[in-house]
């Protein structure tokens, strides 16, 4: 795991098309679309962050234009929320495919609380829940 530090927009930034598609998903019902998300939670919990495909789009399109970062943190508290946001789509699939319909509703309805408190007030969910078991494991 890197323990470089990374810009703090870029998970609020991956937070925001989170929300979107998450959106998106709950308005459609595509269960191909969540699936995507999916991959990409996964990514972004087995790569990094930084290295998720909204990552790397932060990085060579939005950053670029930005002024320096004002402040850094540390990756493992957003790889963690990947790592969560990867178990709710999970059993969003699992409601979209499988059934019951709800399941898939509810999940992707708490991812979406989730990412839409990252993308509007920067409050990470997930970053906080790795924060709790850190201390807790302390």
């Amino acid at each position: 795991m890197s323990t470089t530090a990374i810009d703090a927009r870029g998970p609020r930034f991956a937070a925001t098309l989170t929300a979107v598609v998450l959106a998106v998903v709950l308005i459609t019902g595509s269960g191909w679309l969540l699936a995507a998300q999916a991959l990409f939670f996964a990514i972004g919990a087995a790569a990094g962050v930084q290295n998720s495909p909204y990552g790397r789009l932060f990085r060579t399109l939005v950053r670029p234009r930005l002024g320096p970062p004002a402040e850094t943190e540390d990756p493992a508290p957003p790889r963690f929320a990947q790592a969560v946001g990867l178990v709710f789509a999970a059993v969003g699939l699992i409601g979209y495919f499988a059934g019951p319909q709800w399941l898939g509703l509810a999940a992707t309805g708490a991812a979406l609380a989730a990412a839409f408190l990252n993308a509007a007030f920067g409050y990470c969910l997930g970053c906080e829940i790795y924060l709790i078991l850190r201390r807790v494991a302390a």
